[in-house]
């Protein structure tokens, strides 16, 4: 089954639990590590909830749910292994509502080529503007870097 497919049906039987529960997908993967398939579902608060922080008991719930939905459909072929957690402070930004949801946070991005000399570039986060993510680094120098030169985007771990 297609990994794409396989990301539909998960967001599809966890749509409704979620928004009832005030959680929200942020990512599925199915990838195979070694000899074995790990289905990994991250969520995260809903953005309207007063608690910021997914806990243990928050994706254990989930997980329960999600097992039992998709015991009862069956839909994935191979044997594998669900993991449920949140997306960790570092989490990668992966779609344009993430880069709009943390706009304003601190970020570490990582370019597949240097721009100026720099592979990695930290800063705060402006958005995603016409194709470019805008960042301001410590020195408010602006960076409009393509998406397509973007090898990966966090939110920096800041104390």
């Amino acid at each position: 089954m297609a990994k794409q497919k396989i990301k539909d049906i998960v967001a599809q039987e966890l749509e409704t639990f979620l928004a009832e529960n005030g959680y929200e997908l942020y990512n599925v993967e199915f990838i195979k590590e070694g000899r074995d398939w790990f289905l990994r579902v991250y969520v995260d608060m809903a953005r309207d909830r007063e608690e910021s922080f997914i806990s243990t008991e928050d994706c254990e719930k989930i997980s329960r749910f999600l097992s039992d939905r998709l015991d009862e459909t069956d839909p994935i072929q191979q044997n594998y292994y669900l993991e449920v957690s949140s997306p960790g402070m570092d989490r990668e930004l992966l779609t344009e509502a993430h880069y709009e949801r943390f706009a304003g946070s601190a970020v570490e991005v990582k370019l597949y080529r240097p721009v100026d000399g720099r592979k990695q570039i930290e800063g705060t986060l402006e958005g995603l503007t016409d194709g470019n993510v805008i960042i301001i680094d410590d020195k408010g120098q602006r960076w409009e870097l393509p998406l397509e030169q973007v090898a990966k985007t966090n939110l920096a771990v800041v104390f």
